[in-house]
């Protein structure tokens, strides 16, 4: 989930105090400059957040962070004085940015307290692993809009025209188009259930004898060639399955909220 981020001149301050920040005693409990008195713990926060930029925590960024955020709430002060909470879009906008702070601790809550096995990430990976096969196909296409056309270069491929050629004169893919229609390595998976059932019914060096139907147009493929697909191996894939299971968790659970919620 993303957080709603700082406006472009309150980057470019915080920039400029980065830049050239004079040393800041951090063992301080609030940072205080006057009347302005910010908590350590916003500080820390901050500080915190940097460091997972890759930024070293030091006096230097500490002191920075530290005159940032008395910057910030000076302008929020004047902001208010200035009857800016009181107009309506503002107001809107201050609404979400604190809705999508409780969104964001929904979510880490929910995570924390119903956290994803390790049976479950495997269980995923052999799912994701049955579901994408064994076989992977090197193919290439010509895309036109009807069937008639399709079946005209049917038969002028019968006639011993050269599929590259043809594909970069006639395809509406003008991706693969511009390299003779080639599509690269494809996993029946990722295909239209049309286009895979053709590849896969095909040896290589093929070319479809019938114009194949998608949502794209009308395709005259060739199989240039089949090789064995390796799967990534679990711990590679492990992060990617672990945020995919904790994403379809928190969506089942809005869900439940929905379900539980009068909405009109």
């Amino acid at each position: 989930m993303i957080m709603s981020k700082s406006k472009p001149s309150l980057l470019w301050i915080c920039a400029g105090l980065l830049a050239a920040a004079p040393a800041f005693a951090a063992d301080e409990s609030t940072a205080a400059a006057g009347s302005v008195s910010i908590p350590q713990l916003r500080v820390d926060m901050r500080v915190r957040t940097l460091v997972m930029q890759g930024q070293p925590d030091t006096a230097e960024l500490r002191k920075a962070v530290q005159d940032d955020l008395v910057n910030r709430e000076l302008m929020a002060r004047q902001a208010v004085l200035d009857g800016l909470n009181r107009d309506p879009e503002i107001v809107q906008q201050i609404e979400f940015s604190k809705q999508s702070v409780l969104v964001e601790a929904f979510a880490q809550d929910y995570i924390k307290k119903h956290p994803i096995s390790e049976s479950q990430i495997s269980g995923e990976y052999e799912q994701l692993k049955a579901r994408l096969g064994s076989k992977e196909y090197h193919a290439r296409q010509i895309l036109v809009a009807s069937e008639s056309e399709a079946l005209a270069i049917v038969a002028r491929l019968d006639k011993k025209a050269k599929f590259e050629t043809l594909a970069s004169e006639k395809s509406q893919d003008k991706a693969s188009a511009e390299h003779g229609g080639d599509l690269g390595w494809l996993l029946p998976n990722n295909l239209a259930p049309a286009i895979a059932q053709a590849l896969t019914g095909m040896k290589k060096g093929e070319i479809t004898r019938e114009a194949i139907h998608s949502s794209f147009g009308w395709h005259v493929i060739k199989l240039d060639d089949i090789r064995d697909f390796k799967m990534p191996p679990y711990e590679s894939l492990k992060p990617q399955l672990l945020q995919h299971l904790q994403q379809q968790a928190i969506g089942k659970a809005v869900e439940a909220l929905r379900a539980r919620a009068k909405i009109g």
